[in-house]
């Protein structure tokens, strides 16, 4: 299937590894056109380097509130338009809610909460019709999951605020949708595995929810966003989408 991608140009925050630079290969894959953006320049520039010539790079944090600006100056100076974006951000501090500090939940609301509507509106602001927003949110949207607490907590909230940004740029024939990683093989889960007192166990335990019996790649989360972005999703908005092996068990 075409997805109409050629010569499209997104923006890709936190895009240097995981999920986001996953969705970046799959996007350049099909012909489209990325700007990809970290807070470390030596991860964007080597990135940048391994997706070739149809991408672009730059150094911000989605906190600052410059951010935007910058990333849609890049894509419009260097591609001349701009067809949509990936929003997506590090995961917070983990650990419960008693164990936080008012300063990280602060500082955890400047980029996950903040940043990613900044960012959402600027975008929103230079599209035309046909143009795609996409978050990369978490399975917490649907159930909390244990030992995130911060990432509980605002993550739902994004959601949200993801659907209404969906019902105010639809009638301008722009989308808005979300996506729900579960336990995917990135740096971040076994970053979150290595916490447990035996990080194989909870491995294993965690494979034994998910009815693939198997923790997903990245490049199979890659290719769900960039279809979700893509024209040819273009009747679906507000959407939620799981991406988890089944995991999640409500509707």
């Amino acid at each position: 299937m075409d997805l109409g991608l050629t010569d499209r140009v997104y923006l890709l925050t936190g895009a240097t590894g995981g999920l986001g630079r996953a969705t970046a290969q799959a996007l350049v894959d099909d012909g489209a056109r990325v700007v990809i953006s970290s807070r470390s320049q030596e991860s964007v520039d080597r990135a940048v380097a391994e997706l070739g010539p149809l991408a672009v790079g730059r150094a911000v944090d989605n906190a600052d509130p410059a951010a935007p600006g910058l990333l849609i100056s890049t894509a419009q100076e260097t591609f001349g338009r701009l067809d949509g974006a990936l929003i997506s951000v590090g995961g917070p501090p983990a650990g419960p809610i008693l164990e936080r500090t008012e300063e990280e939940w602060r500082a955890s609301f400047e980029t996950v909460f903040l940043g990613a509507m900044r960012l959402a509106v600027a975008v929103a602001e230079e599209l035309d019709e046909g143009g795609s927003i996409a978050f990369v949110l978490s399975t917490s949207v649907k159930a909390p999951i244990p030992g995130l607490g911060i990432s509980n907590g605002l993550r739902p909230g994004l959601a949200m605020a993801a659907k209404n940004l969906a019902d105010e740029l639809g009638p301008r024939g722009i989308r808005v949708n979300g996506l729900l990683p579960g336990r995917v093989e990135t740096a971040r889960v076994q970053h979150l595995d290595s916490l447990s007192a035996d990080p194989a166990a909870s491995r294993s335990a965690a494979e034994g929810t998910i009815p693939l019996r198997r923790y997903g790649r990245p490049e199979e989360f890659g290719r769900a966003a960039a279809f979700v972005l893509s024209p040819a999703a273009g009747y679906l908005t507000g959407v939620m989408l799981p991406v988890d092996g089944g995991m999640s068990r409500s509707l």
